[in-house]
């Protein structure tokens, strides 16, 4: 068991995201197979690729606050000594914390006026709270991946551990 929830902590997003663009890219080659060779276009495959690229999105914000790739204003924070530099992160997650949680249950209540609300999509009938979803999960898993940031900086800003 320890090993699937160390499996996950690691590699959840990367997993989910390169299934995600290979199927995205897959779908998009058939399709243009099919126009261009058979002379069929599918009417689907957009409609499917779209929605991936949305969840792709959502999944991305989790992904880089887990790496630590976002916009960062470097010579800001080499002004800094160590201590400092894990001070100004510490509230900087603080604050990102914060945003991700208030937008949580605004994402809930959007998903579940997606599941009342009972719409499918045009070209393929699935259910529309599928793609909604995206935004609550997205926003969840990027809170859990800030606060596991904001744990590393405050034990390196204590000076248990080097970031």
């Amino acid at each position: 068991m320890k090993k699937i929830i160390n499996f996950l902590d690691n590699y959840l997003e990367e997993v989910l995201l390169v299934a995600a663009l290979v199927a995205m890219a897959v779908i998009m080659g058939i399709q243009v197979f099919c126009r261009y060779v058979l002379s069929a276009s599918l009417s689907w495959s957009e409609e499917l690729t779209r929605y991936i690229f949305i969840w792709v999105g959502f999944l991305s914000i989790s992904y880089c606050t887990k790496k630590c790739i976002s916009i960062k204003i470097e010579q800001f924070l080499s002004l800094f000594p160590r201590h400092g530099k894990a001070l100004f992160k510490i509230v900087n997650h603080t604050f990102e914390l914060i945003l991700f949680l208030y937008l949580l249950p605004f994402a809930w209540k959007y998903l579940i006026s997606a599941i009342e609300n009972g719409q499918t999509s045009p070209a393929m009938g699935i259910p529309m709270y599928l793609v909604q979803a995206a935004p609550l999960v997205g926003f969840l898993l990027t809170a859990i991946r800030v606060f596991q940031r904001w744990i590393v900086e405050f034990r390196a800003f204590r000076g248990k551990e080097e970031v």
